[in-house]
């Protein structure tokens, strides 16, 4: 019985929330003007947030803005962001980049898909097997 309650207190003790040191905020401002706005902080650690924000098309919110952070490899990792109507953009030398393809489109490719084109323009429908309805 002693043994049981003894694992249980061990169990708990490991179980329970370790201690974090604290991170000091060297800097922290926000602004707010309307639909307009910044906000930004930095950490001792190297955290840092920069955003500014402002009214978009029909009501909707741009953000353009960067964060950056310290890597469990101590590489500083800094991330660049445009968000608006157009859907959001993040640009970073972390963040896999578009690979161009290696073979270009052949020709004859190329030229069926601007007659496809062309006959959807016209009107032209297909079914699901592929045959002119």
């Amino acid at each position: 019985m002693k043994t049981i309650i003894f694992s249980c207190v061990i169990a708990m003790a490991m179980a329970a929330p370790q201690f974090v040191e604290p991170i000091a905020i060297l800097s922290q401002s926000s602004q707010m003007d309307g639909a307009n706005f910044r906000y930004n902080y930095e950490t001792q650690d190297g955290t840092a947030v920069d955003t500014v924000g402002s009214e978009g098309v029909n009501g909707g919110s741009n953000i353009e803005g960067s964060y950056r952070f310290t890597a469990p490899s101590g590489e500083l990792i800094e991330v660049r962001y445009i968000a608006n109507e157009n859907g959001a953009q993040y640009s970073s030398p972390i963040l896999p980049q578009q690979v161009q393809p290696i073979h270009p489109v052949p020709e004859h490719a190329l030229e069926l898909i601007r007659i496809a084109e062309e006959l959807r323009s016209q009107g032209v429908q297909w079914d699901n097997q592929g045959f002119r309805i």
